[in-house]
């Protein structure tokens, strides 16, 4: 495994596993299995409605002496309708079963996003989170965010793969050291993503599939990448891919389909009205 330096010290896992869409169910097995594989970063937010259950893997890998606690890096995220709620970190904490996260971000930037962003610092200060992260800023909003923080954001978590790599928005943060954790890092299951030429050609010289390229170009980039999966045999293989290294040129390469695609569109309207969706345990 290999670490990036967050802007305070924290070493985070430049490989984890996602569990964006995974039920509670197959979040247990998926967090599990991929622990025994070697993964100590796993990624989950209130929204995915499965944080206990990445508890209870976790829970379970420390019992059977797999893994401390201390070896692990954990991130979530607070929900909009929870930024203004004082008890919603220690809510958070008690679901996942956690006295603290590794990294504790605001998920979508609506709302009252800076009260939001007001507990994250309170919880930085109080112990119960080790770094600050944002998810889904851009623009005017990230602006606001920038200037009226505290604490600047460790890491910000944005759609991020070859053909999206979000340059503009890493040069806005780079004077704050903010690093950038990539969701859809394989491009939310596009096909044509991993079968681009220069994908092929890697895969046929470094005896990998074309994701593990995809997958190591990303972690090369310094994004900490968490592509999520419940099958135990992609999980271990997204996570072998540690033992090549891919070269100046083959980056350069890469670097030229930049700005192809986003596969995630929504408009400010369309993000304000989802995040004002309440959760179940909301109620």
């Amino acid at each position: 495994m290999e670490y990036a330096t967050l802007s305070n010290g924290v070493n985070a896992p430049l490989l984890g596993i996602g569990t964006f869409m995974i039920s509670p169910d197959d979040t247990v097995n998926s967090v599990y299995s991929a622990i025994k594989l070697g993964y100590r970063l796993i990624d989950t937010a209130n929204a995915y409605m499965n944080e206990e259950s990445v508890g209870n893997a976790v829970q379970r890998a420390i019992d059977e002496g797999i893994v401390t606690r201390g070896e692990l890096f954990i991130s979530t995220k607070l929900w909009p309708t929870l930024y203004e709620n004082d008890a919603a970190v220690d809510n958070t904490l008690m679901r996942l079963g956690m006295d603290y996260v590794d990294l504790l971000f605001i998920h979508q930037p609506a709302g009252n996003y800076m009260a939001g962003y007001r507990q994250l610092e309170k919880a930085y200060k109080d112990g119960k989170t080790k770094s600050l992260g944002i998810s889904n800023f851009y623009g005017e909003k990230l602006d606001i965010l920038l200037a009226e923080s505290e604490i600047k954001p460790h890491v910000m978590q944005l759609e991020a793969h070859p053909y999206c790599t979000e340059k503009e928005v890493r040069d806005r943060v780079a004077e704050y050291g903010t690093l950038l954790m990539g969701w859809y890092p394989l491009g939310h299951g596009d096909p044509g993503l991993v079968k681009e030429e220069v994908f092929l050609k890697l895969a046929d010289k470094y005896r990998k599939s074309n994701a593990q390229i995809v997958l190591r170009w990303a972690t090369q980039m310094q994004f900490i990448t968490i592509p999520g999966s419940k099958n135990p045999d992609h999980i271990r293989d997204n996570g072998d891919i540690f033992d090549f290294s891919l070269t100046d040129e083959e980056m350069a390469e890469i670097a030229g389909l930049d700005g192809t695609k986003k596969y995630y569109n929504a408009t400010d309207e369309e993000v304000e009205k989802y995040a004002g969706m309440h959760l179940p345990f909301e109620r």
